[in-house]
């Protein structure tokens, strides 16, 4: 007979994590807020671009390697955004996930115009 299964235990950690989408759009109902968190996502997945660009090009080794798991990341990001769109409510979730999309293709294509 096999043992019954025990639901698991809540934990602080799990809780928390759990409560962060939540908390983060009442944080962002401001929207001075809210428009600093989508520069901040801009600007960081703009870097993020512009270092792996760089350092693939530097290394010379990994670049087609690089590519498809950018161009992967980028059509995921895509496929996602679907769901996100059709979701009611408030849009942080889709607004995050655009300007993260924007700023590493972004970052791409500038690293690939300063070869030309």
């Amino acid at each position: 007979m096999p043992e019954p299964v025990l639901p698991v235990q809540q934990t602080r950690l799990q809780q928390s994590l759990g409560g962060a989408g939540a908390r983060l759009q009442r944080w962002a109902v401001n929207p001075w807020r809210r428009l600093s968190l989508l520069l901040i996502v801009l600007l960081a997945s703009f870097y993020l671009g512009n270092a792996v660009a760089t350092l693939t090009g530097a290394m010379a080794f990994l670049d087609p390697l690089a590519a498809l798991i950018c161009v992967v990341g980028i059509e995921l990001a895509i496929r996602l955004r679907r769901p996100l769109l059709l979701q009611g409510g408030d849009k942080l979730g889709l607004q995050l996930l655009d300007m993260a999309r924007m700023g590493l293709t972004y970052g791409l294509l500038l690293e690939g115009f300063k070869l030309l």
